[in-house]
């Protein structure tokens, strides 16, 4: 299994300012998460919940409120479905 970060987690270490970038990505008809703590060129880890391996949003809408929610003040996004 690949390193990920839950949900949580995500939402205690944006509180903390623990989190450098985050990624939104677009892949078929489902949005994702994943987050950078490090330096540019650090892994990226990708958001779960407690019940899904990889979190999913079925909108670009449900991202931003999601976003709003957490704290999250920008993101970089990424369409990966052309």
């Amino acid at each position: 299994m690949h390193p990920a970060i839950q949900e949580e987690t995500l939402r205690a270490m944006l509180e903390a300012g623990a989190v450098r970038d985050v990624l939104v990505s677009r892949q078929d008809d489902k949005w994702t998460w994943a987050i950078r703590l490090g330096r540019a060129g650090s892994r990226w880890l990708p958001v779960h919940s407690r019940r899904e391996a990889l979190r999913t949003w079925a909108s670009l809408t449900a991202v931003g409120q999601f976003a709003e929610s957490s704290w999250i003040r920008g993101a970089l996004i990424e369409d990966r479905s052309t």
